[in-house]
């Protein structure tokens, strides 16, 4: 008889469960971690609450597979690891790890030219049933997952945080933030605080931070921005006016996953200035395309995941020149993954919450 775990399994929308199933065997290459943590992304809130992002619209495939266990924000210890793993000596039973949340086919054409993270096969822990998540006792790691250690005195508040850290790296490299940029990043979720100290460490001549939560507008003042706003008490438009003589920020990071912060963003662009998009979308979003070229000719551009950013995250963690004590405000054990849940969906004064197996 198979050994068994808990797990939650996602068997559709609306329809996360916690279950009894099988611990996972590993086969050549592969690695058995004992998951340690598993943060719960919004991403994960709205894939259970049906966004068409991951279930597509009617006739479209869906990009989830169920039944599969969620969570792409883990890291655990290696309980075991195969030889073939094992002989290249860099991994070890009781290492500390965390693996890149996209496990790349090698074979397409993004894969063979370097761009890994926009794999065409796209196989992302939590999503798809080959490469079940970390919301669970154990997980697997397939032998193509890109596998980082993490340093054994990186405390558990902030090694469950390199996943988002490493996209927020990613963002920032993306937005070609230049010294002496007025840079705007819209939502200070986990994502939009992380996307602070890498954007300081460009030299720009200010970071503003927007949000509705003041909690959120204390933590990212805490954590470097040098100026915060919330849009319902400040007159926006006006403040980024008077920090750039009247033309508007240089950079929008837009990460609130909401239509109002495209909008937002692109009110607050000066001319020619760069608008950087980094959210998931419950659905699409609608905006007046005009601005975009014949009024400002903007740059517009996407970030996907944590492309080859794990390393400078895990360092920036470790050595703290990427501030994120505070933005873990709960912890929760696997059973109340509900309640996990419900705290990131908003209203309830939670920035990350994240899930503590047995």
């Amino acid at each position: 008889m198979s050994e068994r775990m808990q797990a939650v399994v996602n068997y559709g929308i609306n329809d996360f469960r916690l279950e009894e199933v099988a611990k996972p065997g590993i086969d050549h290459g592969e690695i058995l971690i004992k998951v340690d943590a598993c943060g719960v992304c919004t991403s994960d809130v709205k894939t259970l609450h049906g966004a068409e992002r991951y279930w597509g619209r009617p006739g479209e495939k869906a990009f989830v597979k169920t039944p599969v266990i969620p969570g792409h924000e883990f890291f655990g210890t290696i309980v075991d690891i195969s030889d073939e793993r094992a002989r290249s000596g860099d991994l070890n039973v009781g290492d500390r790890v965390v693996a890149e949340q996209i496990v790349p086919c090698g074979r397409c054409r993004f894969c063979r030219q370097g761009s890994y993270w926009m794999c065409e096969v796209h196989n992302i822990f939590g999503f798809q049933p080959e490469v079940n998540g970390g919301m669970a006792d154990f997980m697997k790691f397939t032998k193509a997952s890109v596998v980082h250690k993490i340093p054994s005195s990186l405390p558990l508040e902030l090694a469950v945080l390199i996943e988002p850290l490493a996209c927020a790296f990613h963002a920032v490299d993306r937005a070609r933030i230049e010294a002496g940029d007025v840079v705007v990043i819209a939502g200070a979720g986990t994502l939009g605080l992380g996307m602070i100290g890498p954007a300081l460490s460009k030299a720009p001549a200010a970071v503003v931070t927007l949000d509705l939560d003041p909690k959120r507008l204390a933590l990212a003042k805490q954590l470097g921005s040098t100026h915060v706003f919330n849009p319902l008490e400040s007159d926006v438009s006006a403040e980024i006016k008077n920090l750039t003589e009247g033309y508007g920020c240089d950079v929008y990071i837009e990460a609130t996953g909401t239509p109002k912060g495209v909008e937002q963003g692109l009110k607050l662009l000066r001319k020619m200035g760069r608008f950087l998009e980094y959210s998931v979308f419950g659905a699409p979003v609608t905006v007046d395309w005009s601005i975009i070229g014949e009024e400002k000719e903007l740059d517009i551009l996407g970030a996907h995941l944590g492309a080859r950013m794990y390393p400078s995250a895990i360092a920036a963690l470790a050595d703290g020149s990427s501030r994120m004590d505070g933005v873990v405000t709960d912890q929760l054990p696997l059973h109340a993954f509900a309640d996990a849940f419900t705290l990131m969906e908003g209203g309830h004064g939670s920035i990350k919450a994240i899930l503590i197996p047995s």
